[in-house]
């Protein structure tokens, strides 16, 4: 397979997880689920994530990725489905827990294969035609779950949203397409552990600011519909005000290849960081919709330019051989936080408001970009 197959079957499959994770929340909502309710549904896309990501990392750098991304295209199909023939809460904890687990695997088995493409210098653009197409199914996600909701309702718009990875699991159980090799890990490398890749400072730094640029990405997307839902915004208009976020991404993705000629990659995460927290002080101020479409331009701006670079620093920064481990660390530390932030954010906000939760987050956003600023060994 081409980059631009790979691209592909990334879109398919994101548009069904980005669609679900609003579907969820606003089908809970109308269901009278509380904040933290609605915190608890979203930790359930994370909770298993967290616990076996490094371990699919490993199982993929040592059997490859085609089953696994098979395998993970099932999952979300069926978790999609499910609650269109179980439409009640209990089975939005059981989605959630299927797609969230499906859409990991299939994060790290892709850009294990989107790394192993080209040399050193061409990944940071290879991750970001894969980056581009997350934000291509970022925005289809939201939209066509808002759109849909108000049109079919939202037991309906499971079964629309089931129909998104169908084609990845035909192509990947049908066919056996060649598929990009990573460096294979040498056979006398002896024992690995998780501690030995944090040990290396030039990974735990990357792995520390993206999880702190990834958090910004989901409790937006956990945050936005209950904000959007308690100023009296309908499905569909939610669904704008988080697609000009994903728009936003895919904008900066289309510059980023000329970008990383002129500009280092901390520059860009540091950036990032500073942009965001911005953001994240100046969203709950605002009820008007164009200038909540214009802060989630501009939260998607910076999130968006990060990512490949996070990507490309990572899969630079790993042993041989470990690059799928690699990202599942990542992914691991990644969850470990959306785990706990949902039920934390989703509490907070019931106690005290949305204000308070989003001013937190600019908070750690915040503390972030002092973090990589304070560094002298910018690169």
């Amino acid at each position: 397979m081409r980059l631009w197959h790979l691209v592909s079957l990334t879109i398919l499959t994101h548009t069904a997880f980005t669609g679900s994770r609003m579907l969820v929340s606003l089908y809970a909502i109308q269901l009278q689920a509380s904040a933290f309710t609605v915190g608890a549904l979203m930790t359930s896309y994370a909770l298993l994530p967290m616990l076996f990501a490094v371990g699919a990392g490993r199982l993929i750098d040592r059997s490859g990725a085609r089953w696994p991304l098979f395998g993970a295209s099932a999952s979300v199909a069926l978790g999609a489905l499910l609650p269109f023939f179980w439409p009640r809460l209990e089975m939005l904890y059981v989605a959630g827990t299927l797609i969230g687990a499906g859409f990991m695997l299939f994060h790290v088995a892709i850009s294990q294969l989107v790394g192993a493409i080209g040399s050193a210098e061409e990944r940071a653009a290879n991750f970001s035609w894969l980056a581009l197409g997350f934000s291509v199914s970022g925005s289809l996600g939201p939209l066509v779950t808002g759109f849909a909701i108000d049109a079919i309702g939202h037991v309906h718009t499971f079964a629309l949203l089931f129909l998104f990875p169908l084609t990845p699991l035909l192509v990947l159980g049908r066919n056996r397409p060649a598929l990009p090799q990573a460096v294979a890990r040498s056979p006398d490398a002896g024992e690995t552990r998780v501690m030995d890749l944090l040990r290396s400072p030039a990974l735990r730094r990357v792995i520390i600011a993206s999880g702190l640029l990834n958090m910004a990405w989901d409790i937006y997307i956990f945050v936005v519909p209950i904000y959007g839902s308690r100023i009296g915004l309908s499905a569909s208009t939610i669904g704008v005000v988080m697609s000009s976020f994903a728009m936003a991404t895919f904008a900066v993705r289309l510059l980023l290849p000329l970008l990383i000629r002129h500009v280092r990659p901390w520059q860009v995460i540091s950036a990032a960081l500073s942009i965001s927290a911005a953001v994240y002080c100046l969203f709950p101020l605002f009820t008007s919709v164009p200038l909540l479409v214009a802060l989630s331009c501009a939260l998607g701006l910076g999130l968006g330019s990060s990512q490949p670079m996070v990507m490309a620093l990572l899969y630079n920064t790993a042993p041989p051989g470990r690059q799928g481990e690699t990202v599942g660390l990542r992914t691991t530390v990644m969850n470990a936080s959306h785990t706990a932030l949902p039920l934390a954010f989703g509490a907070l906000g019931t106690a005290l408001g949305m204000g308070p939760a989003f001013w937190a987050m600019a908070a750690l956003l915040g503390a972030g970009a002092y973090f990589v600023n304070a560094r002298r060994d910018l690169g």
